[in-house]
């Protein structure tokens, strides 16, 4: 990563980039102050009960009238319960230039792939940040050269992504952690150059009528890692990262018509011990305008299957989850999303509910929740099952 720094500075500084075209920049972004509030006491003695943290996260954006530009997002948050959730990272360190038929990104950067809403099947480019939210929504920069070629049958991305970020875990005293702490430090790799390895994507796009349509194969070390037992070095028993290299491929859909949006996201994987196949797909309406209030409700449903079954290491092996989106469409921009996640093989449930609201012009408050309903040994939310909790944020935005 420092590698990557550096060469972004030195494009900057050599005017090696748009010296003599002028220029517009913006600065923007946010300070949150958060609290977490638990419904129960931690299952283990060392872990705090609730915690409250603070966040930062400004943004420099700078763009050339040739339309390539620099994007700079640091992020940084303090937490008062859990060291490890203590961090820093750069979101986005990166400038893109833009040709006439084709455009490249070098640095730091965040790339999204999938449809669906609860499960993120394929989105596979960014590491994890699972110390900032239990949704695997938060993610970690990722240094990355990004070729993108433009064309009328569809749209060609290539990456070469230098250098491999590891996921973040809460630490001892932090909540919403397995029963045993994830090590780090003593964190292994199948391949011999460990971080230090390049890996490799390339993905095609299109949109087809009313189909969005992606499509790509992913090798290189695997985001996600597997926790093995171990020991640390005051010989007490914990998890050890283990990132195994793979291949994969990943396919997304996305039909709308009207109301109606279909998706699907499917993966077949080799490399992590078995060979796997995993999709998840699932179908939304909504009501536009309810009952002429001016109010939209969407409702979901989505199924997810992955073949390994009880060995699935994603949690989500034969799920079916329900939700329902509610937008005010007002001028303080008021949305609710509930949802259910209900495990079909051992029974256990989830209850989400994620709802936020603009106070002014640079206020956002924002609440969400988690309950564990049902738990069963056998299940991935096991080790939560007393950590149903409450988060509040409140955001400055400049």
């Amino acid at each position: 990563m420092k590698k990557i720094i550096i060469t972004i500075i030195l494009l900057l500084t050599s005017g090696a980039i748009q010296t003599a075209t002028p220029a517009t920049s913006e600065f923007s972004g946010y300070i949150a102050a958060e609290s977490r509030l638990f419904l129960k006491d931690p299952i283990l003695n060392a872990q705090k009960r609730d915690s409250a943290s603070i966040a930062v996260r400004p943004e420099y954006y700078r763009e050339w009238d040739s339309g390539s530009s620099f994007t700079f997002v640091p992020f940084a948050r303090f937490d008062n319960a859990d060291k490890e959730r203590s961090h820093f990272d750069i979101r986005e360190l990166n400038y893109l230039h833009l040709a006439q038929n084709w455009e490249i990104r070098i640095g730091i950067g965040k790339v999204f792939w999938g449809a669906t809403e609860f499960v993120h099947l394929v989105d596979i480019i960014n590491q994890t940040d699972l110390v900032e939210s239990i949704t695997e929504e938060e993610k970690l920069g990722q240094p990355m050269i990004h070729l993108s070629i433009p064309r009328d049958w569809g749209t060609v991305d290539m990456f070469v992504l230098p250098g491999f970020r590891e996921r973040s875990f809460p630490g001892e005293k932090g909540r919403l952690r397995s029963a045993r702490v994830v090590d780090t430090d003593k964190t292994q790799y199948e391949s011999s150059d460990k971080e230090r390895h390049v890996d490799f994507a390339i993905r095609y796009s299109r949109s087809i009528g009313n189909w969005d349509i992606g499509i790509y194969n992913f090798r290189g070390t695997d985001r996600e890692p597997l926790l093995q037992l171990g020991a640390n070095d005051n010989g007490e028993s914990v998890r050890i990262p283990y990132y195994s290299q793979i291949n994969q491929t990943g396919l997304d859909l996305q039909k709308v018509t009207g109301p109606r949006l279909f998706k699907l996201e499917a993966a077949y994987r080799t490399g992590q011990e078995d060979d796997y196949f995993a999709t998840v797909c699932g179908f939304e309406y909504t009501f536009i305008n309810l009952k002429g209030t001016g109010i939209d409700l969407g409702i979901i449903t989505e199924t997810a299957y992955d073949e390994r079954g009880s060995d699935a290491t994603s949690g989500y092996n034969n799920d079916l989850m329900l939700g329902a989106r509610l937008s005010l469409n007002d001028a303080q921009s008021t949305e609710i999303l509930a949802g259910l996640i209900h495990d079909i093989d051992t029974g256990s449930s989830v209850v989400t509910l994620e709802a936020s609201r603009r106070i002014g012009s640079n206020w956002k408050a924002s609440i969400e929740a988690w309950i564990f309903t049902e738990s069963n040994e056998n299940d991935a939310f096991y080790s939560l099952r007393d950590d149903s909790h409450v988060r509040f944020e409140l955001a400055f935005y400049f």
